[in-house]
């Protein structure tokens, strides 16, 4: 039996984790998290010299997000990629630039609602 999500570590503040890091933090194998790469499209490290794995923040969070759906809910691989998608969690896997156009639009669509309401 797996542990509960609580008894997962804190993500320290950090740009990138390795994935040995990233096995710490989310408490599965790295095996794991290299077959979760190719079932998840969210789920992408930046990969460098030696095609060594660098996981960003969110990268970790997703992962978190993956364990607790097949693990803690007990989906099965194809429900888990339904479920992320339906949550949003594609937002994260866009580059930071687009992530944050995205926000911007929406922020300013929000504001002229709010306009509108006055």
């Amino acid at each position: 039996m797996t542990q509960p999500a609580e008894s997962l570590p804190d993500i320290p503040d950090k740009r990138y984790f390795t994935i040995g890091e990233v096995s710490e933090l989310c408490r599965v194998k790295p095996h794991v998290l290299r077959y979760w790469e190719q079932e998840f499209t969210q789920l992408k490290p930046v990969k460098r010299r030696g095609n060594r794995r660098y996981y960003q923040q969110h990268d970790v969070l997703i992962a978190r997000d993956i364990r607790m759906l097949l693990y803690e809910q007990g989906f099965t691989i194809q429900g888990a990629r339904l479920q992320l998608r339906s949550k949003g969690r594609t937002l994260a896997s866009l580059p930071a630039a687009s992530a944050a156009d995205s926000l911007a639009a929406v922020r300013r669509e929000l504001e002229a609602i709010l306009q509108r309401l006055d």
